[in-house]
């Protein structure tokens, strides 16, 4: 591949896409081959700031491992005295949330769409004894066709059938009860984020929303849900079933897995197989120029973020960095 032993010098360095709490996406274009990738650079001196290093390096390895049509590819991975850098696939369809946002809600058809994409990318990756642990609609992006791709794996973590993790993470509105209340998790939080995603394409907004942190666990942890009259009650069966704290009866989590979902009511007569294939048409059209547009990105100030001026790690820290 011609990005083996890349460097930033490779890439000629355009807009940026989006920014995080320790760095930011670039849209660059490799100079020799003239190709469009999303860059990932993540400042070293705020990734140790923020006790961030193992996700980090976890994001590279399961991403390196991973190879599945509504999963964003990595194409390599290298490092500056002040950045580590992953080149990522370009999504040229921008951020889902920016679409759900613009909708406000989608229609049921839509939702259906993009919950099995979802569905499809959870079943390879808890066959694979990875949890995802980080499902919301910024970490979910368009291509060029409107289909999905996962980004953003810096929370998923490979936990052995019969084990338990504990790590509190995630975003809030999408926690899984057994994770607020530390009991230890596994695959499951994964459909619990799943029913809530559902949810709030349906409605426009999350099932458990409050503006204190605390008010909103203990709302989760009710579990009470209001749904809105135009939810079917296909979707509706299926929300509720995921979005139960009883382990024992969430779906996706028994003994038909993935496939209890799969063939839930409110999926009757999808064609998995289409949409897997890539054969079945998405539901949100994406008009995009050229391969380098941008259009359907916001806009970000590139001399902003919080990567912006983090400053060099110490001679001594750089080897904490050897094993990206």
């Amino acid at each position: 591949m011609e990005l083996k032993g890349c460097s930033f010098a490779d890439f000629e360095v355009k807009k940026t896409l989006g920014t995080g709490s320790f760095g930011r996406v670039r849209l660059v274009k490799h100079k020799k081959s003239g190709r469009v990738y999303a860059l990932k650079m993540l400042s070293k001196a705020l990734v140790l700031r923020t006790k961030q290093l193992d996700h980090v390096l976890c994001e590279k390895e399961v991403l390196e491992a991973l190879s599945f049509p509504f999963i964003v590819n990595v194409y390599a991975s290298f490092q500056d005295e002040l950045y580590l850098y992953l080149v990522l696939e370009y999504s040229i369809g921008g951020e889902f949330f920016t679409h759900l946002r613009k909708a406000n809600r989608f229609p049921n058809d839509t939702a259906r769409f993009y919950a099995a994409g979802v569905i499809l990318t959870f079943e390879y990756l808890h066959n694979r004894n990875i949890v995802y642990r980080d499902l919301k609609p910024e970490n979910l992006l368009l291509d060029a066709h409107g289909h999905l791709k996962v980004c953003d794996f810096g929370f998923a973590k490979t936990v052995e059938p019969g084990t338990n993790t504990w790590t509190l993470c995630g975003t809030p509105e999408y926690l899984a009860p057994e994770i607020i209340l530390n009991k230890g998790h596994g695959k499951a939080v994964d459909w619990w984020a799943l029913g809530v995603l559902i949810f709030e394409m349906l409605a426009g907004y999350p099932p458990f929303y409050a503006e204190d942190r605390m008010q909103l666990y203990q709302s989760i942890l009710a579990g009470k849900i209001d749904y809105p009259r135009h939810i079917k009650k296909e979707a509706k069966d299926l929300i509720s079933r995921l979005l139960t704290s009883d382990l024992s009866r969430r779906l996706g989590n028994l003994k038909g897995g993935a496939l209890d979902i799969r063939t839930h009511a409110w999926f009757k007569g999808f064609d998995w197989e289409a949409l897997i294939n890539r054969t079945m048409s998405a539901p949100i059209s994406i008009n995009v120029r050229s391969a380098d547009d941008a259009s359907m990105f916001d806009d970000y100030d590139d001399d902003d973020g919080p990567d912006i001026g983090a400053g060099k790690v110490r001679p001594d820290q750089q080897q904490l960095f050897a094993g990206f």
